[in-house]
C-alpha cells in the first residue's frame, strides 16, 4: 500500500491558518470530519488529547504528529498540513511546528495500514525529505514526493533483501558478533507512529558512528524483530526507548538505559554512546538493583505508588462500567416489573456479584500485584482480591492485597536469588506460585482479613449513618476532587472511594457515586456554557470545541476541559472545583442515590430523585461558567 492511499489529496491543508496547539489540531480534526474519516468528533478529539497528554507528540524538527487510534475513525487516514509561519505544540525540542501529519487509524486497523503508517514514520527521519515538503505548494506534489520517496525506499530494501540472499554481510547494523554491538527496544502507548521513528533514528545514528545495533519494535502489531537472547547477551548495552511496558526481565544482568521514546528520536547518539560504553544501572530483574536504581526508586516513591495503583483502576474500570450499567437497567426494569422478573435476573447475574461486579476487587488486586512483582505475582494478588471480597473486608482490602501480593514476589525473588542457576527454571512455575500463594494467603487470612473487615463494617456503617452536615461535607470534597486535576490523582481517587463505597454495599448505597458524577459533569458543561454565553472572551476555535463539551459534560467524560485548562489553568480550574463542590454537596443536601458508576445523564433516570440530580448538575455547572466568564477577559483586552 503506498503512503498517498492513506494521505488523501482533498484531506491536506497546504496553509493552516492555526496559531496555537489547540486551534491546529482542530483545524486537523475538522478537515477530518469533512471528509467522512471519522465518525464521533468528540470521542476523536478525546484520544488525541489523551496520546497527548502521555507526552507531546511535537517530535521536534518542525514536525509534529498528533495520533489516536480509536473506533471513532472509519477509514485509516494521515491528513498533511504545512504552517508557514510555524505553531507553537510544546514540541520536544521547543521550536515550532511548521509541518503535521494528523495519524487517525481505526481500532481494527489492518496490518498493511499500520504498516504503511510505520513507513510513514521512517521518512519523516530524514531531514532533507521535510525540506522538500516544506518547498511544496500543491497537494499533488506533496503525493508525488511521498511517492518517489516511497519507491527509492522499496527499492533499496529490496537491494537489501537480494545481497542478504546472497550472504553479503550486513556490518553496519546486524553483525552481532562485532565488539561494537549494542541492542534497542522502542515502543509507545499507540504503536503507529513513535515506535518506528526511534527505531530508524537509533539506526541511523548506529550506521553515522559505525556502531552494529539490533531493534526491536512494539507497536500496534505487537513485537517485531525481536532480540534473541544470544543478541543480548552479546551486545554491550540495551537501549529502552517506551512509554509503556515492555518484556524486561530478559535483560536481568546488563547495563540497561531506560527512556521515553520520544529520546530515541532526538537523543539516539547520547543513548548509543552511552549504552556502548555500559554507561548504564545494571538491571536486576530480581529485585537486586543497583545504587543508581535505588537511588531512583527512593526518589520517586510516590509515582511509583500511583502507577502501580493506576495499573489496577485501569483494568478494573471495564468492570466497573460494563456490569455496573447493567446492574443499574436491572434496578430500573425492577421498579417497573418487580424482581420476578427474567431481564431482571439475567442482567443481575451477569452485571452483580456472580457476574462482572464479582471480579472487581481480584481484577484490582492482580493487576496492582502484577504491576509490583510482575507476571508471578498477578496469580496470588487475584486470590488475595478474591479472599478480600468473601471475608468482607472489601475494597480496602483488595488494595492491601494487590500491594501485598506484589512485594511478597519482590521478597521471593530475593530469597530464592541464591539458589543454583540449574533451579532457574523452577522459580517460575513452582516456587513464585506456590510460595507467593501460601504467604499472600497466609497474611490475608490472619491479618488483612479481619482488620480490614472491622474498618470495611465501619464505614459503611458510618456513611450509612451520616448526619446531613457531614454528608453535605464528603459531598463537596468529592464534588471538588472530580475538577481538580480532570482525570489525574485526586480525581481517580475520589473516583475509586466513592466505587469501593458502593460495592462494599452491596451496590445500593450510590449516594457517593452521586457525588463524584455531578462533580464530573460540571467542567466540561461549565466550559460549554461559558464559550456560549461569553463569546467575546473566547476565540472561534474554543467557541467550536466548547460545542463538543455539552455532550462530553453530559456523558461524564470530564477530560473535556483539560485543553481549557491547560491553556488558562489558574481561572478554569478554580472556577470548575467551585462549581464541582457544590454539585458534589447538593447531592449529599437532597440526599441522592445513584446506583451507576458511569454514564451521566444517560443513567440519571435510576437515581432516586433523578430531576435534583440534574439540578445539582446544572447549578454546579452554571455557577462555573458564571465564575469563568465574569473572571475570564476580553479578547480585546488580552
Amino acid at each position: 500500500m503506498r503512503i498517498t492511499d492513506l494521505m488523501i489529496k482533498e484531506t491536506m491543508i497546504m496553509d493552516l491558518q492555526a496559531t496555537t496547539k489547540d486551534e491546529a489540531i482542530e483545524e486537523l480534526i475538522s478537515s477530518l470530519e469533512a471528509s467522512g474519516r471519522i465518525n464521533d468528533r468528540a470521542l476523536f478529539k478525546e484520544m488525541i488529547y489523551k496520546r497527548e497528554a502521555e507526552s507531546s507528540t511535537g517530535i521536534g524538527g518542525g514536525i509534529a504528529m498528533p495520533h489516536a487510534k480509536t473506533k471513532a475513525v472509519n477509514e485509516a487516514t494521515v491528513v498533511f498540513a504545512k504552517s508557514s509561519k510555524g505553531v507553537e505544540f510544546e514540541s520536544l525540542d521547543g521550536e515550532p511546528a511548521k509541518v503535521f501529519f494528523m495519524i487517525a487509524a481505526p481500532e481494527g486497523a489492518a496490518n498493511t495500514h499500520l504498516r504503511t503508517l510505520a513507513a510513514l514514520s521512517r521518512l519523516l527521519i530524514d531531514t532533507d525529505f521535510i525540506g522538500s515538503l516544506m518547498k511544496t505548494q500543491t497537494p499533488d506534489e506533496v503525493a508525488m514526493l511521498f511517492d518517489t520517496k516511497q519507491a527509492e525506499e522499496e527499492a533499496a530494501k529490496k537491494a537489501k533483501e537480494a545481497a542478504k540472499a546472497q550472504q553479503t554481510p550486513d556490518v553496519i547494523v546486524g553483525n552481532p558478533n562485532s565488539d561494537e554491538f549494542v541492542v534497542a527496544v522502542t515502543a509507545c502507548p499507540t504503536g503507529i507512529a513513535h515506535t518506528f521513528m526511534a527505531e530508524d533514528a537509533l539506526i541511523k545514528k548506529a550506521k553515522e558512528m559505525g556502531v552494529n545495533i539490533r531493534v526491536e519494535t512494539n507497536g500496534s502489531e505487537g513485537a517485531q524483530n525481536v532480540l534473541t537472547a544470544d543478541e543480548i547477551r552479546r551486545a554491550k548495552g540495551v537501549i529502552v526507548a517506551a512509554d509503556k511496558k515492555v518484556e524486561m526481565a530478559r535483560f536481568d544482568g546488563k547495563p540497561v538505559l531506560q527512556r521515553p521514546v520520544s529520546d530515541g528520536i532526538r537523543k539516539s547518539e547520547e543513548l548509543i554512546r552511552k549504552a556502548l560504553n555500559g554507561d548504564a544501572p545494571i538491571y536486576r530483574s530480581e529485585g537486586k538493583g543497583s545504587a543508581e536504581e535505588s537511588k531512583a526508586e527512593k526518589s520517586s516513591v510516590g509515582s511509583k505508588i500511583y502507577k502501580d495503583l493506576m495499573n489496577g483502576i485501569s483494568h478494573m474500570l471495564p468492570f466497573v462500567v460494563g456490569g455496573g450499567i447493567l446492574l443499574a437497567i436491572s434496578f430500573l426494569i425492577e421498579q417497573v416489573a418487580g424482581e420476578d422478573n427474567v431481564l431482571f435476573q439475567l442482567l443481575q447475574t451477569i452485571g452483580g456479584g456472580t457476574g462482572a461486579f464479582h471480579f472487581l476487587i481480584p481484577i484490582l488486586a492482580g493487576f496492582i500485584a502484577m504491576s509490583i512483582g510482575d507476571r508471578p505475582a498477578l496469580m496470588p494478588g487475584m486470590v488475595g482480591g478474591l479472599m478480600a471480597v468473601n471475608s468482607n473486608a472489601g475494597f480496602l482490602g483488595g488494595l492491601a492485597a494487590g500491594f501485598m501480593a506484589g512485594y511478597v514476589v519482590i521478597f521471593l525473588r530475593k530469597a530464592f536469588a541464591g539458589l543454583p542457576k540449574a533451579l532457574d527454571g523452577l522459580k517460575p512455575i513452582l516456587l513464585y506460585p506456590v510460595f507467593g500463594l501460601l504467604i499472600s494467603g497466609a497474611i490475608m487470612f490472619y491479618l488483612f482479613d479481619p482488620i480490614f473487615g472491622g474498618i470495611n463494617t465501619w464505614l459503611v456503617n458510618v456513611l450509612n449513618n451520616l448526619g446531613t452536615g457531614n454528608a453535605v461535607i464528603l459531598g463537596l470534597i468529592l464534588g471538588g476532587m472530580m475538577s481538580i486535576d480532570m482525570g489525574g490523582p485526586f480525581n481517580k481517587a475520589a473516583y475509586a472511594f466513592s466505587i469501593g463505597v458502593f460495592t462494599s454495599s452491596g451496590n445500593t448505597n450510590g449516594a457517593m457515586m452521586a457525588a463524584v458524577m455531578a462533580g464530573g459533569m460540571v467542567p466540561p458543561l461549565a466550559i460549554a456554557l461559558a464559550s456560549t454565553f461569553f463569546k467575546n472572551k473566547f476565540t472561534e476555535q474554543e467557541r467550536k470545541s466548547g460545542l463538543t463539551n455539552y455532550v462530553l459534560g453530559l456523558s461524564f467524560i470530564t477530560e473535556g476541559a483539560i485543553p481549557f485548562a491547560a491553556a488558562d489553568p489558574l481561572r478554569v480550574l478554580t472556577s470548575c472545583i467551585v462549581g464541582s463542590a457544590i454539585a458534589g454537596g447538593l447531592t449529599q443536601f437532597w440526599q441522592i442515590n445513584l446506583p451507576a458508576p458511569h454514564g451521566g445523564i444517560f443513567v440519571a433516570a435510576l437515581a432516586n430523585h433523578a430531576l435534583l440530580f440534574l439540578l445539582a448538575v446544572a447549578i454546579g455547572s452554571v455557577i462555573s461558567a458564571l465564575i469563568l466568564g465574569l473572571w475570564k477577559k476580553p479578547l480585546e483586552a488580552k
